[in-house]
């Protein structure tokens, strides 16, 4: 790929663009009256592509029509990457580079060109094995002020799809008695007295995008995801289980603990991007299950492998088994994007 600076390492770059089937084009020309297609649209960015969302997203684009580009951190997540994609799905990608989060001048190489940025990228183990850490809420933040600040430097038109987490919304320091919807933020103070790395770096960093977006007029959209999920539930990638997690009794107690599909969370960012133009805009929070009973938190616990995650809690939990905690998340707002994407993109049905 031409025009990269030295520093920026392309580890995989197609020769060719990949080729339009014959039927995907006609559905393209004749998908959404108001012509925003995929073709239309040319060149996106994902970030994190290594990941098991970040590759799920990527797959998704791919299979709209989407010319895409990858970003991952280190060249040894070019082997998680393969491991994710299918060899033709790789040989799809217009490229994969290397770019830190931290390296302002390598992003704005790496966005050059895209007509829009989906930064899922994150500073969780891959493999969750380490967790989540206060330097690491830290290091999300910067990075999040350099997607954005990127993004408006050198993309070709200023707009970014953003993976947040409905980590950022549920943590109240006060328990009201209220619907929590997308004008809920978490308190960062008591996120970190009771050390919820993961959601206070997820709180911050979107408090963070914002602010830059706001401030370098880039059009930005946040989706706020539950705990992700494997197609197959109740099985799912511990890649955020561990940090996630984190005071997960109480969030059961509230009504907060919520898990969604990893395929329907990449729908919904292309969804959100696809309708920009059309009035889509701000958070979204994501999810299509609230574990509302003790039995089903002991179910997600063997799911994810974790033993005595919930029940450990003992005569609590006994006392708890049959009781229903009621909902305390809305998700009317994304509900309402899914819907008027299903009617407006008829070509895919």
């Amino acid at each position: 790929m031409d025009g990269y600076s030295e520093e920026v390492a392309v580890l995989s770059a197609p020769l060719d663009p990949p080729a339009m089937r014959d039927d995907q084009s006609r559905c393209y020309r004749n998908a959404f009256s108001c012509s925003f297609n995929a073709r239309e649209s040319g060149l996106v960015c994902v970030t994190g592509g290594n990941s098991y969302f970040g590759s799920a997203l990527v797959k998704k684009l791919l299979a709209r029509g989407y010319f895409v580009r990858v970003s991952i951190q280190n060249q040894e997540d070019f082997e998680d990457l393969k491991g994710q994609m299918r060899e033709d799905e790789m040989n799809m990608l217009e490229s994969v580079v290397v770019a830190k989060m931290g390296d302002l001048q390598c992003l704005c190489e790496v966005f050059r060109g895209c007509h829009a940025v989906f930064h899922t990228s994150s500073f969780i183990d891959p493999h969750g094995v380490t967790g989540y850490t206060e330097k690491m809420a830290f290091l999300e933040t910067e990075g999040a002020k350099n997607v954005v600040e990127a993004c408006a430097r050198a993309a070709y038109v200023k707009r970014c799809i953003f993976t947040s987490s409905l980590l950022a919304s549920i943590w109240i320091n006060n328990d009201v008695d209220r619907i929590l919807d997308e004008g809920c933020w978490s308190d960062e103070e008591f996120c970190r007295e009771n050390k919820l790395w993961l959601a206070l770096g997820k709180t911050m960093a979107e408090r963070s995008a914002w602010r830059k977006s706001r401030e370098l007029k880039v059009k930005l959209i946040t989706v706020c995801p539950g705990l992700l999920m494997a197609p197959s539930f109740p099985d799912a990638h511990t890649e955020t289980s561990l940090p996630y997690l984190k005071g997960g009794h109480l969030m059961l107690r509230r009504g907060t603990l919520a898990t969604e599909d990893a395929e329907r969370v990449a729908e919904v960012h292309v969804s959100a991007y696809e309708a920009m133009d059309y009035g889509a805009c701000g958070r979204y929070l994501c999810f299509g299950r609230i574990i509302r009973s003790m039995e089903e938190a002991i179910q997600l616990e063997n799911g994810l492998k974790m033993e005595g995650l919930f029940s450990r809690m003992g005569n609590q939990a006994s006392e708890e088994a049959d009781n229903e905690i009621p909902s305390r998340l809305s998700n009317a707002k994304v509900a309402r994007l899914l819907l008027q994407a299903s009617q407006h993109f008829t070509c895919r049905q």
